[in-house]
């Protein structure tokens, strides 16, 4: 048995429960299994760990349609238990959407672990999401950020990555910092563009509610309310991932994603992601899921790709 304490944030109390709490009888009746005590904006859980997490999953949703709405009934409660799945172990639309984006396009969880970090992401608040490339765990990552930004959860998204080159110079290249930089930035400018229109994309980067920058810009800075992303970590030092994960603040997310087969450091030992999430490992709010080939969503010939070359480092290893 597990006991957990879960502050519902500043929606209000009479949106969200209702008269005489009416909708917070509703609400837990689908949980008969827990103890549940509302206290304020304070509610106790005590019971299996799996169902307070899908409680916590729950509640998570209900207060997004609570915020969009600014008011709900006995029937949108069971909308979220009929129509959502979002704990491991439950039978999870694997063509759920996440966002409809620029034109329409529909953003899902397609694959197993691309579904784990969408569940992960309503029970954890640091996410690992490690695996080769084509994986989809970064535009995974953005498409949650952009859904949060754009259902009111958090002010602001924050795209990061280290600066390191794979094969080229900063020095060499053409230009002012921010032309030396844009570059490595340019996949997750990318990704923004699948899911925001580019005029409403251009606003939100020049009020700086999307920021994108390398990681040396972390230093220093408290990030809250917002869901803050930091790709291709493998390029970072141990000292430059504490140094981004002690920027958390209230209200904040945060997503590091990274592939551990590519890593572009002058001396591979100099990589901290592995021993990071080995330090973290077993920590309360943190998850880490590992992307493997099945996750692979670009051209298929990808797929073999990376199988080969993970072959030829294997005999090399040996």
């Amino acid at each position: 048995m597990r006991e957990q304490t879960i502050n519902i944030g500043t929606v209000g109390l009479l949106e969200l429960w209702g008269a005489n709490n009416i909708l917070f009888d509703k609400f837990i009746s689908y949980f008969p299994q827990l103890k549940v005590v509302s206290r304020g904006a304070e509610l106790y859980l005590k019971g299996k760990e799996e169902q307070i997490a899908l409680f916590q999953a729950k509640l998570d949703l209900l207060i997004r349609v609570v915020k969009r709405e600014g008011t709900i009934g006995e029937r949108e409660i069971e909308k979220i238990f009929e129509n959502f799945h979002l704990v491991t172990g439950t039978t999870y639309d694997e063509k759920s959407t996440i966002l409809y984006g620029e034109d329409g396009k529909v953003i899902k969880a397609r694959t197993k672990n691309q579904i784990r970090l969408f569940e992960c992401y309503y029970k954890s608040d640091l996410i690992f999401a490690i695996g080769p490339a084509g994986t989809g765990k970064t535009y995974t990552a953005i498409a949650l950020a952009v859904r949060a930004l754009k259902e009111r959860e958090v002010k602001r998204i924050i795209l990061t990555r280290p600066a390191v080159e794979a094969g080229e110079r900063l020095g060499f290249l053409p230009g002012d910092l921010k032309e030396k930089l844009d570059p490595y930035l340019q996949p997750l400018y990318d990704a923004l563009g699948d899911m925001i229109p580019q005029k409403k994309l251009a606003q939100f980067i020049e009020d700086r509610v999307i920021q994108i920058a390398p990681l040396a810009y972390m230093r220093g800075r408290t990030l809250e309310n917002g869901v803050v992303i930091l790709d291709e970590a493998q390029n970072t030092t141990l000292g430059q991932l504490k140094m981004f994960l002690t920027r958390m603040g209230n209200n904040s997310k945060f997503i590091v994603t990274g592939d551990i087969t590519q890593i572009d450091l002058p001396r591979r030992s100099d990589s901290g992601l592995k021993k990071g999430i080995e330090l973290l490992k077993g920590l309360e709010g943190v998850s880490t899921i590992y992307f493997d080939r099945e996750d692979i969503v670009r051209h298929p010939i990808v797929s073999s790709i990376v199988k080969i070359f993970d072959s030829s480092e294997e005999e090399e290893s040996q």
